[in-house]
């Protein structure tokens, strides 16, 4: 089961099977990217994305991990997280473990509760996670951790993955609502824009799309908004237009 919900502009996605350590399968994958679409339907600014009971996230279900389709639902699940305008917290609130680990790192930033871990023992098991997450582990924590838990299979915990950028913030899963709450607050443009260009930094800096998204902030309401707000010694209201 996959239970989201909206609370004021935050909405919170939780992996809900717990008697399989939230292991994903074709059914939760697809949950997943649906949950991401319906928070955003419903006007969330900010997501947080979390595992119930002592786990985020054991890995793929192994019962389904060749079966047809898998690999597919699994990339459209982190694409929609990846892709989605607002920003997304994972609260990692337990072990993330192989597609967890690729869970947590689709996400914008991490909050880890202190008995966090991270592993992607694909060698162990003959599997491979797909070039994005590779790329994407290395741009986060560094070549020397993206090699470790890939070649190494090494188990990072939540005070090593913090100490090499592969974690943001360390503390439970009510902190991470409490940034996902402040970042909710934020410019939506500006945020959106700056997703873009981060999620990009490897591309042109002349994509279209970033472009746009540039331009988008300079020539919205919240671009005069946030200057007279300061000025004012106001908190700003960003509309996102």
């Amino acid at each position: 089961m996959i239970n989201s919900s909206l609370t004021g502009r935050v909405g919170v996605i939780e992996l809900d099977r717990p008697e399989r350590r939230n292991a994903l399968d074709v059914e939760h994958c697809a949950g997943l990217g649906a949950a991401v679409a319906g928070v955003l339907d419903e006007g969330a600014r900010a997501i947080v994305v979390t595992g119930a009971g002592t786990a985020f996230c054991a890995g793929a279900d192994l019962d389904q991990v060749h079966d047809d389709g898998f690999r597919d639902a699994l990339h459209a699940a982190l694409r929609a997280i990846a892709e989605a305008p607002v920003p997304v917290v994972a609260a990692v609130n337990g072990p993330a473990i192989g597609a967890g680990t690729q869970l947590a790192v689709a996400c914008d930033l991490r909050v880890a509760d202190p008995r966090a871990v991270f592993a992607v023992p694909t060698a162990r098991l003959g599997l491979a996670v797909d070039p994005w997450t590779v790329r994407r582990l290395a741009q986060l924590a560094g070549g020397g951790t993206a090699r470790s838990l890939l070649l190494a299979c090494d188990r990072v915990d939540a005070v090593l993955a913090h100490a090499r950028g592969l974690v943001d913030r360390i503390g439970p899963t009510a902190d991470a609502l409490a940034l996902a709450e402040e970042l909710a607050g934020l410019a939506p443009l500006t945020l959106r824009y700056n997703k873009l260009t981060l999620d990009g930094i490897d591309g042109p800096a002349d994509d279209p799309a970033v472009v746009a998204a540039y331009r988008a902030c300079w020539s919205s309401a919240d671009g005069l908004e946030g200057p007279r707000a300061a000025a004012e010694r106001r908190p700003a209201a960003f509309t996102g237009r």
